[in-house]
């Protein structure tokens, strides 16, 4: 094996440790909020990670640039879900009273 094969497999065993502990924390987590965090963040780095190690792996391939555009997109993409999830989820009062330390969309009383 060379070097480059090395660093591609190092790449794409890390992301999908990240992305199994996603999973993991997207069962386990108890509320909407916490599960979207788990949803978010290990996912989105953990498919990078996929798709950077095997973006190495066939690196002399025209579908790199397939590769590039799915890792862009979901770096663009998954904020904002999350941020509509989370919105969601506080409005329809589904997350756990005292987790919220600063309440900037209630009411000022």
């Amino acid at each position: 094996m060379t070097a480059w094969e090395w660093v591609s497999a190092v790449l794409i065993l890390t992301g999908s440790a990240l992305a199994l502990t996603a999973s993991v924390g997207i069962v386990r987590f108890p509320d909407t909020l916490t599960r979207m965090h788990a949803a978010t963040k290990p996912q989105v780095v953990g498919l990078v990670l996929v798709l950077t190690g095997t973006g190495i792996d066939i690196r002399h391939d025209s579908n790199v640039w397939m590769l590039v555009l799915t890792a862009l997109f979901t770096i663009i993409t998954a904020p904002v879900i999350a941020h509509l999830l989370g919105r969601t989820a506080y409005r329809e009062q589904r997350h756990r009273d005292g987790l919220l330390r600063i309440n900037e969309l209630g009411r000022d009383d």
